[in-house]
């Protein structure tokens, strides 16, 4: 059984023991969280695609753990004019482990 769920914006195959590390959400480790909108949900030969969520469908998740991304350069220049700018960006993350699909 998998399903496919929309968290923050992105979308996501999820089944159930599965690790995900996704944008940060609010709680701390070992919280239980509910993930998202429930898009497509397959049991065996069985699939459901929900238009656009299905309802009474929901993915449990289990936080384990908050981290930061790679660090990304972001540098702007406009040829000659003598600027030149460089940004640095970490993402906040947090890895996620699926306990339960209901549908």
């Amino acid at each position: 059984m998998f399903a496919v769920i929309k968290a923050q914006g992105k979308q996501y195959k999820v089944a159930q023991g599965d690790q995900l590390v996704i944008d940060r959400l609010a709680g701390e480790k070992g919280a239980k969280v509910a993930l998202g909108e429930v898009l497509m949900l397959v049991d065996g030969g069985n699939t459901t695609v929900g238009k656009p969520v299905l309802s009474g469908a929901k993915v449990e998740a289990e936080i384990v753990d908050h981290s930061r991304g790679d660090k990304i350069k972001v540098f702007k220049k406009r040829r000659r004019k003598n600027y030149h700018r460089t940004r640095g960006h970490r993402q906040d993350l947090t890895t996620v482990k699926i306990t339960a699909i209901t549908g």
